[in-house]
Order: C-alpha cells, then structure tokens, then sequence
C-alpha cells in the first residue's frame, strides 16, 4: 500500500509514536461522558494514551473521563480525561482490528511515572 493511500490514521500513527508502549488486555472500559458508560477492549497502552478495540468508535476530537486498571505487578487504577485522536470501523477483510486510539489529557504525574514503571518491566518481561 503506497503512503498517499493508507488511512489518515495508520500516516498518523507512524509518526506519533514517540513512546514505549505495551500490550493490554482488559475486558472492560467503563468511560463516563455523562451520557452513557462505553465499554470497550483495551489493545496497548503508552504514557500518552491506549488503543480500545470496539465495533463503535467514538468521533475524534470527543473527550470524556477514563478508568483503566493496570494488572499486577502495578494494580494501580488511571483515571484521566482522555480525547478520541483517530477511530477505524470494521472491515470484513481488514488486518486490524476496529476501534479508537485515545490520548491521555490530566493523567495525574503520580499515575503517569507509575504507568512508565509498569510499561518499562511488562516491556522487558516480554523481551
């Protein structure tokens, strides 16, 4: 596939990944926008963000509150405002998967060194 004809999202995400990130499985993402709870499956994680699988992405540029908890060793639970910056819809024949990349807004300093912590040893586990 030529540059000019992938997605905005897969041009964009080429070039915004800045940071170590990490695979994440949780089943559920309870997002509180004050008109519904949405759940969704987180894919990965970074300190800037995490990408949830869902067949019903949000719009870009739709902000709303985040809980997601980290498993052991961390079990620590980030809670944080978060944006919709690209979202991909199913495709029958597609080779990813659908969803939303999100980017964290006010993660808290304290959450965000602790997240980097777990990011760092679940990396090197997987090496």
């Amino acid at each position: 596939m030529e540059q000019q004809d992938k997605p905005v999202y897969l041009k964009e995400q080429k070039d915004k990944r800045r940071t170590l990130r990490v695979p994440l499985i949780v089943e559920k993402l309870p997002c509180r926008d004050g008109r519904r709870t949405f759940f969704g499956y987180a894919g990965n994680i970074s300190r800037g963000g995490l990408f949830i699988a869902t067949v019903s992405p949000r719009e870009p540029g739709e902000q709303f509150e985040l809980q997601v908890t980290l498993p052991p060793p961390a079990e620590l639970t980030l809670q944080c405002r978060c944006e919709v910056v690209w979202k991909r819809h199913f495709a029958r024949q597609g080779k990813y998967a659908p969803g939303m990349g999100l980017r964290f807004l006010d993660l808290p300093a304290e959450q965000a060194a602790a997240l980097e912590r777990w990011i760092e040893a679940s990396a090197g586990r997987a090496r």
